[in-house]
């Protein structure tokens, strides 16, 4: 069962920039979201698209290095694993899902991954 992990993996496009905050104990911690699609006809033959959202973090240089090379709009690949984080907002407890980046490609000719 050594092979099965938590990974994910999705091509799509950045909906902002990248935002970095450096944390007081200085790590560097980058937030951003990426905008995948799925294309798919309905019952009467209209093609249809369904846009899904995902929160993306990543920490130290993957943060810098996407916050330096990506911009609202960038196709890019990023490769990470799922993050469930729980709050409570007045009293009502929220799940927070995201995906922590450990690699990235930003889509061009150069496909060298960071």
């Amino acid at each position: 069962m050594n092979s099965l992990r938590n990974q994910v993996q999705l091509i799509g496009h950045l909906g902002r920039d990248p935002e970095m905050v450096a944390l007081n104990n200085g790590t560097k911690l980058m937030k951003c979201t990426i905008a995948t699609k799925d294309f798919y006809r309905d019952a009467q033959g209209n093609s249809k698209d369904n846009t899904q959202w995902h929160n993306l973090v990543a920490w130290g240089r993957t943060a810098e290095l996407m916050t330096q090379l990506l911009r609202k709009g960038t196709e890019v690949t990023i490769q990470g694993q799922l993050q469930h984080r729980e709050y409570e907002k007045d009293g009502v407890k929220k799940t927070f899902t995201e995906i922590k980046v450990d690699q990235f490609i930003k889509n061009s000719k150069d496909k060298t991954p960071f």
